[in-house]
């Protein structure tokens, strides 16, 4: 179960505090008891469990939550029965006691956990839950029944304040990474013990963190300034030594003549000053340059440091999952292991966040789809336990995540003929179709391969949700089938929203940002590759036209320049639909801070934000996805061969010429007025 985001725990309520640790100890609980079931009975795990549900039995004392301390204390006598050898834990008992950490969750959520009338909420629940538990914990009938007196004891609260008071215990119970600073939440036991170690944990607010944050973008931009002005001191120390070579030059030539006494004064002086001007100056330029590259790397790493602060490791995101698939999986009558790697890889908070729907549904559908009962995986020679992989790590300075699984796969010819039932494509272009191409079809609004409607699957929303949230965050996703084998569902994302590396353009003499995770390829086309179709202009790229449009006419910014040789064009969109964009230059490509735009300006068409150049200056950021649409729709309006009639004619090779002969010059006028209007 995954955690509260708690911004500050100052400020909450003995109650609030309790639920925040009863998530903690919850998590703890579920996933000690996954370990069991996968047959890792260690000694140590067990004391991690009994820790954990004696802590929270002790916890829910302090806050007098009668009905929490009687599941606790029975769950606890259930794993020291297990750690002394008197209970073996078979799927059962696991199931019994995976309720209980649901219940022991559903309980701490509740306004009123004892009821309002002093009678304990869900009393049968309750009373069902440690009869079950007392069916498989042998002479503990008496402990059992005890736990459940709504009476006080003092004893067990002098036990907890006990342990409370050792902070060590607990921390074996849940470890934390040391030489970091966390921001978010901490145990009741965690905030007394912040003052008595070394590691601090300090607790900012997101608005706070993102301010910061803010202010140490604008530090390493300002910092970026001074190369500029390094630059133009550079120039200056330049002309000087210009200035001081033609002075030389004009002392040899007055040296050919009789000069007085004065005058030869004055030169000699002259040539003194400008000696020293040009070696001040060039000290200068080299303090200013060292100066420049320690601010620059000092904000830097103000930047770095202050943007680690938003990382979390990516298991804070996927606590949940092992007792999702675990649970699901035997629904279905199907053994599923869920192996997670990368778990210590540093991920975003807002890309965390936005991360646990899709990939929820992505392992839903890698057990419900892709996996198979342990019937079929005999048949096919494979163990009866199916593997699901979640991976995630880092690569070419981007989050890579996947989910795999070893069943299935999809059967390309079986998708093809699904495609063609439900009328998506004619039969005759679906046979052409590649496997890439079908399992695109995944991804539509509806879709599914899957023959009638569960609770789990079949209406065609999954893949739906994780592409949006892919593109949502500039990121891609792809697909690698292998039939009989398994699927894997890549996501490729970038490290953190708040830093973007783009290919800066220029556009009607502007500057323009392209995320460059949402370009397919930038390149220089020749003018004699451009062909005409009904109108529009097109060009190859490998097997498929591309229609080829300019920047201005998109963002309608002006007319577009005539053309050189080479058109510079980037590439936009998916394999459906791409788009060439010509623009005016390449500028390079930058790693930019992003600062979102002020809300009071709405959805800027074809813009998702902005940032600042090294020399302060503005730079709009391109929202690729509205840009696509945007194009799509002069296209279906028929307003894109209009206003190319009316732009520069670039796939011609030269302007074409007309003669006008009429014997009329006024007729003479009215038709070259004609032709150069464009008819």
């Amino acid at each position: 179960m995954k955690p509260r985001n708690l911004d500050d725990l100052s400020n909450l309520s003995m109650l609030e505090l309790f639920r925040v640790e009863a998530e903690n100890q919850t998590s703890i609980l579920n996933s000690g008891l996954l370990e069991l079931e996968r047959g890792a009975s260690s000694s140590e795990n067990l004391e991690t469990l009994m820790r954990a549900a004696h802590s929270l039995k002790g916890a829910a004392r302090i806050v007098n939550l009668q009905a929490l301390v009687g599941v606790a204390h029975a769950m606890e006598d259930c794993f020291v029965a297990v750690q002394k050898g008197r209970v073996q834990l078979g799927h059962a008992e696991i199931d019994v006691l995976l309720r209980g950490v649901d219940l022991l969750l559903k309980l701490s959520r509740r306004e009123d956990p004892n009821g309002a009338a002093g009678e304990p909420a869900h009393a049968a629940e309750i009373q069902g839950l440690l009869d079950a538990l007392v069916k498989f914990r042998p002479n503990t009938g008496a402990s059992s029944k005890a736990s459940t007196t709504p009476t006080r004891s003092p004893t067990p609260v002098a036990t907890v304040s006990e342990e409370a008071k050792s902070p060590s215990k607990r921390a074996s119970a849940e470890p934390k990474p040391r030489d970091e600073i966390n921001v978010g939440i901490a145990s009741r036991d965690e905030k007394r013990a912040a003052v008595e170690v070394s590691d601090r944990v300090v607790r900012l607010t997101a608005e706070n963190l993102n301010r910061l944050l803010g202010l140490a973008g604008e530090s390493l931009v300002e910092s970026r300034w001074l190369r500029p002005f390094a630059d133009s001191l550079q120039r200056l120390k330049r002309q000087h030594g210009e200035i001081s070579q033609q002075l030389d030059h004009l002392r040899q030539f007055l040296d050919q003549h009789q000069l007085s006494e004065q005058t030869e004064t004055q030169i000699a002086g002259l040539f003194h000053s400008v000696s020293e001007c040009k070696e001040f100056l060039g000290q200068r330029v080299e303090e200013l340059d060292l100066y420049d590259r320690r601010a620059a790397h000092l904000s830097h790493r103000l930047y770095l440091e202050v943007l680690r602060t938003r990382m979390r490791p990516f298991a804070d995101g996927v606590r949940r999952f092992p007792r999702m698939v675990r649970d699901l999986a035997r629904s279905l009558g199907k053994e599923v292991r869920l192996e997670i790697t990368g778990e210590n890889t540093q991920v975003d908070r807002d890309i965390l966040e936005r991360l646990e729907t899709p990939l929820a549904h992505l392992l839903r559908n890698a057990v419900d789809h892709g996996c198979e009962s342990p019937e079929e995986r005999k048949l096919s020679g494979k163990g009866t336990e199916a593997t699901v992989r979640l991976d995630a790590r880092h690569s070419a300075g981007m989050l890579v995540v996947s989910v795999w699984d070893d069943g299935r796969g999809v059967d390309p010819e079986y998708l093809r003929r699904v495609i063609v039932q439900k009328r998506l494509s004619v039969p005759a272009l679906a046979e052409k179709l590649s496997e890439a191409e079908l399992l695109e079809f995944l991804f539509l609004p509806g879709f599914t391969v899957k023959e009638s409607v569960t609770e789990i699957s079949g209406r065609g929303v999954g893949l739906d949700v994780v592409q949006s949230m892919v593109k949502s965050v500039r990121g891609t996703i792809r697909i690698v089938n292998e039939p009989g084998k398994g699927l894997r569902m890549i996501l490729q994302l970038p490290l953190t929203l708040s830093v973007l590396r783009a290919l800066l353009v220029e556009v009607a003499e502007e500057p323009y940002a392209i995320p460059l995770s949402q370009i397919t390829r930038t390149l220089k086309l020749r003018r004699e590759e451009i062909e005409s179709v009904e109108g529009r202009h097109h060009f190859r790229f490998g097997d498929q036209p591309v229609g080829l449009l300019a920047a201005q006419q998109v963002l309608d910014c002006g007319t577009p320049k005539a053309p050189g040789n080479d058109l510079p064009v980037v590439i936009l969109g998916d394999r459906s639909t791409r788009y060439g964009l010509v623009v005016d230059r390449f500028l390079g490509e930058r790693e930019l801070v992003v600062q979102p735009l002020d809300p009071r300006l709405g959805k800027v068409k074809d813009i998702s934000a902005a940032a600042l150049m090294e020399d302060g200056s503005p730079v709009l950021i391109v929202d690729v996805e509205d840009m696509v649409r945007s194009i799509e729709k002069l296209i279906s309006g028929g307003l894109l061969a209009r206003i190319e009639r009316q732009a520069v004619a670039f796939a011609e090779t030269k302007r074409k010429r007309v003669l006008v002969v009429d014997d009329s010059l006024t007729v003479r006028d009215w038709e070259e007025k004609f032709f150069l209007n464009g008819g």
